[in-house]
């Protein structure tokens, strides 16, 4: 398994990595929050195993961030905080698990099995669709009524985030951040500017503007009741 450990203990993690380098997976350390979050979000993982207490970014916001941004892989929050509160917050926030130090690496690496197995039996979506649009992230394309279509790869990050939140409005802050990689407000209308070269692409039917809001993809007979998220 391809796995992100972020941890910022350097025995824990020197203890872990060598467990699982044992066991045969290959493992990638992130110290601190923010360089973790960029690590998941800009690569392709089998698990992360994720500390609550890090510096920069705080365990339980680096895997909202990251479901927020519809990345599905597997987390394991590995952490020091072990009531039940907090166990229920790291389940809530999109933890798959929850394991408490001190631990026995048996344990660990008993669970880092379950959650590959359950993970290998998910077949991630390859074709996301909107009426007659089709996205297909195989082999990078874009089609209308069977028309291909030309994105910039720019574009194409920002249709993949809306179809994949298809029906709900996301924010400006959620496309600057999970398309842009922004976690500041750069100032600029990057995000309006790509929605209205998207819109002459793809037809200015799908994409809409909700005041006050975002974007959201919607079909034209589709119900207005949109939910944000």
């Amino acid at each position: 398994m391809h796995i992100l450990l972020i941890e910022d203990e350097p025995e824990t993690a020197t203890y872990v990595v060598a467990g699982l380098q044992q066991a045969g997976h290959e493992v990638v350390v992130s110290e601190d929050g923010r360089t973790g979050l960029l690590k998941a979000a800009s690569e392709n993982w089998d698990l992360l195993i994720v500390d609550r207490m890090l510096p920069g970014l705080d365990g339980l916001a680096l895997v909202r961030m990251l479901r927020t941004g519809s990345i599905s892989v597997p987390v394991l929050f590995l952490t020091t905080m072990g009531g039940v509160g907090d166990r229920v917050a790291g389940l809530r926030a999109g933890g798959d698990d929850y394991l408490v130090k001190p631990f026995a690496f048996s344990e660990l690496e008993a669970r880092v099995e379950a959650l590959g197995r359950r993970s290998s039996n998910l077949s991630p979506d390859t074709v996301l669709r909107a009426g007659d649009l089709e996205m297909d992230l195989l082999a990078h394309t874009v089609t209308r009524a069977g028309r291909k279509l030309d994105l910039q790869r720019q574009e194409f990050k920002l249709l993949e985030y809306l179809l994949r939140h298809g029906g709900r409005v996301v924010t400006r802050t959620m496309l600057l951040e999970n398309v842009w990689g922004y976690h500041f407000d750069p100032r600029t209308n990057v995000v309006d500017s790509h929605i209205s070269r998207l819109r002459g692409k793809i037809g200015a039917d799908l994409v809409h503007t909700v005041r006050g809001a975002g974007y959201c993809v919607r079909m034209p007979d589709a119900p207005s009741d949109t939910r944000i998220g």
